[in-house]
């Protein structure tokens, strides 16, 4: 009895001088963090009730604070998480630079169910070993392979735009969302989706459904409590969804292990001619044979593959060809680029796309303005001196990209479009985290390569088909919050008209 006794004792000890640590660390976070910058709160509840009003409202109320407080201020949505924001390029740099904050922060724990420990969320050793195995895939010969699916997809995308010529508009959100799925699907998994089956079409919905219950949980304090799972409708719609993706996925997974064979991976210097037709799932498989990766770790890095790769290239092609609309100068002067350097039928490789310069640069344009992934966030791994302010240790960090692309102090009229900021002469002196729309640093995007050669293969088709003329405006559209820069309603609106006058 007495044993017990003693045991309870040393457990009620142990736990005491958790708790007590614990809040030890909350009272000098919140200390530091309260001498930012910001808008003071006034009750226990902070900013929430401001983050919960429509994500319209919500998108324009933080850009109202990065302006205000920034570069770094304070903005929580309880107090009971003190977190710091940036909006500034230097200000970034001091957390991106350094293999120190590499930690993504607790908001990423919502992506937990769907995304395990995959790129986008793990940490440490596991971080760098996924890192390790998956950089080939973005290897000149790989992607000389992923090209020649963009364009057996952008023909496809080409054929169904073709019946939409005769609407004066048309939403190109779908369509273009629907292109990027299936490049996605086929370059990570190998599998090619077909919208006329029934667990393809599933497949599809469900990917779509789970991007906007994020979203919405993101902006709910009480979002992040594991209970919402199973008190909550929306809770308990994402636990079915998920697991449809995660049963989809395993069983893509398992078929193609049956037929896998191990292979050499391809150094940099492999020619294109060398390569056989190689999915990111099989860089995986290939290091689980090495015992660098298991079953739950393939899968978790599949599902993060068709997560980044989907929505985030999606949204960036809509928004450019919003611009494209508008500004048909540069419409006009990018399509006699595509014919000069590819030609009016032909399918683009690699090299040419990356001849493109005036294409490129319009597209940086279009990221600057329409960063994709306009915010991430970190913890930082020890205290951090970030503009004269302490950061401490365990902070969250919120680094607010699109207001980063609007930064006065690094892009002067920093709302107009203008593609030749990007001319090498007015890149010389820029700041080198004023442009992240990969982030930047050791844990920048490792698919921006992949990224731009989607983009620009699928403009080449797009423009060498269509004429685009302007119904949405930069004006007119409505940007909410979301786990991805989004319009209001999911609506990016243009008339499509066949182009007849070919050069």
């Amino acid at each position: 009895m007495m044993f017990f006794s003693c045991v309870g004792y040393i457990v009620l000890i142990v736990v005491t001088i958790y708790f007590i640590l614990v809040l030890k660390q909350w009272i000098r976070l919140f200390k530091y963090i309260n001498l930012l910058p910001g808008s003071r709160a006034k009750s226990f509840l902070a900013h929430s009730t401001d983050l919960v009003k429509g994500r319209a409202t919500v998108f324009k109320t933080l850009r109202h604070w990065g302006k205000t407080y920034g570069p770094v201020y304070n903005i929580s949505a309880t107090n009971l998480f003190p977190s710091a924001n940036i909006s500034g390029s230097e200000e970034f740099e001091k957390i991106a630079s350094t293999t120190k904050h590499i930690e993504k922060s607790s908001i990423y724990k919502l992506f937990d169910r769907w995304l395990g420990q995959g790129l986008l969320t793990s940490t440490g050793s596991l971080w760098h070993t996924r890192r390790k195995i998956l950089t080939p895939a973005f290897h000149f010969s790989i992607l000389q392979n992923f090209v020649s699916i963009f364009n057996s997809e952008t023909k496809k995308l080409v054929n169904d735009l073709q019946k939409e010529t005769d609407k004066p508009w048309i939403n190109i959100l779908p369509h273009i969302s629907l292109f990027t799925l299936y490049s996605i699907t086929e370059t990570s998994m190998g599998s090619t989706l077909n919208i006329s089956t029934s667990a393809d079409k599933s497949y599809i919905k469900a990917i779509l459904e789970l991007g906007g219950l994020l979203a919405e949980r993101l902006l709910r304090p009480w979002g992040y409590n594991k209970l919402y799972d199973y008190i909550s409708l929306d809770g308990i719609k994402e636990r079915k969804i998920t697991n449809d993706i995660h049963n989809f996925t395993q069983k893509i997974i398992t078929e193609r292990s049956k037929q896998f064979k191990k292979f050499q991976v391809p150094s940099e210097n492999d020619s294109y001619s060398m390569r056989k037709k190689l999915a990111f799932l099989d860089l995986l498989l290939n290091g689980k044979e090495d015992g660098n990766i298991d079953d739950q770790g393939i899968k978790d890095e599949v599902n993060t593959f068709m997560f980044e790769g989907h929505d985030t290239t999606s949204m960036s092609i809509c928004f450019t060809l919003m611009l494209l609309a508008n500004y048909r100068k540069y419409q006009d002067e990018i399509y006699e680029e595509v014919v000069t350097v590819i030609g009016d039928n032909e399918d683009p490789d690699i090299n040419r796309l990356n001849d493109l310069r005036l294409m490129e640069r319009f597209i940086k344009e279009s990221l600057r303005l329409y960063p994709s992934v306009p915010f991430i966030s970190r913890s930082l791994e020890e205290d951090t001196i970030v503009n004269g302010y302490l950061l401490p240790n365990k902070a969250i960090v919120n680094i607010h990209i699109f207001d980063i692309h609007r930064n006065e102090k690094d892009w002067p009229e920093p709302e107009k479009f203008d593609p030749d900021r990007f001319l090498p002469e007015n890149c010389v002196n820029r700041h080198p985290y004023a442009y992240v729309p990969f982030s930047a640093g050791p844990r920048n995007c490792i698919g921006q390569r992949f990224a731009m050669l989607e983009i620009k293969a699928v403009l080449c088709g797009i423009l060498r088909n269509f004429i685009l003329e302007p119904i949405d405006t930069p004006e007119t559209i409505r940007i909410v919050t979301d786990i991805v820069l989004r319009p209001e309603n999911n609506n990016i609106k243009i008339k499509i008209s066949p182009r007849h006058n070919k050069i």
